[in-house]
């Protein structure tokens, strides 16, 4: 997520979770893709908190709310969030974050709060463009890239919380 969207005290969660559903509907109209009910909720729940939520953990969520509790039913709707470039999926924590720039082609890059847990993705092309430069210095073919940086947040380092 972009330091921009990051939680602060009175912040609006409601207008990302909008701001989120609003860009997805229109990508797909975009693409000619439909955002199904559970594809619309999954994304929701995703950006309900700004923390990663893992398969199992939206599977359960939209279980109680009666949607097909299957895992493949989650798969294929998270497989279509991350294709279409709302979610990320943060590969560390084996969890998905909604995309604070899925209007627009880019790499998330990934700091995760060893205390807290949030997540920030930043949007730094610097870094995708040294990377494919040195790889193709090697003939070496990218085929993805993911960056996770852990430490503290500014929050829990202000805290005092333990390194």
């Amino acid at each position: 997520m972009s330091e921009e969207q990051r939680p602060q005290s009175g912040h609006n969660h409601s207008h990302c979770i909008e701001t989120a559903l609003d860009t997805a509907e229109q990508l797909c109209a975009e693409q000619g893709q439909r955002l199904t009910k559970v594809r619309r909720r999954a994304l929701e729940l995703i950006w309900e908190s700004h923390r990663p939520l893992g398969a199992y953990q939206l599977l359960a969520k939209l279980a109680e709310e009666g949607f097909n509790s299957a895992p493949p039913t989650v798969y294929r709707a998270l497989d279509f969030l991350l294709a279409a470039g709302l979610i990320h999926k943060v590969e560390s924590m084996n969890a998905f974050l909604g995309c604070a720039h899925a209007d627009r082609a880019h790499k998330g890059y990934f700091l995760i709060c060893d205390d807290c847990h949030n997540v920030m993705e930043f949007d730094y092309q610097d870094i995708h463009s040294s990377l494919a430069a040195r790889a193709a210095e090697q003939n070496f073919e990218l085929r993805s890239e993911t960056i996770e940086l852990t430490g503290l947040c500014s929050t829990c380092k202000d805290t005092g919380a333990p390194e």
